[in-house]
């Protein structure tokens, strides 16, 4: 029941190129899991890299050197 809008709106875009809808129910279906999966991970890598760049940025304003120097 959880992916049941991406089902139905993938049947409306199939049905819409003339097709029965029943691939485009599967296609839905499988981009609304995938989402799912990939938002959090996105969200998380997207929070990491900005604790990092502000850590980069506060020791750079500590010490008055470029973080990025090797």
């Amino acid at each position: 029941m959880n992916n049941v809008l991406g089902m139905l709106i993938g049947a409306a875009i199939d049905r819409e190129d003339g097709d029965s809808g029943v691939g485009g129910a599967i296609g839905g279906y499988l981009a609304e899991g995938a989402i799912k999966l990939v938002a959090p991970l996105a969200v998380t890598f997207a929070i990491g890299w900005g604790v990092q760049f502000l850590a980069r940025r506060a020791i750079e304003a500590v010490t008055g050197e470029d973080a990025h120097a090797g």
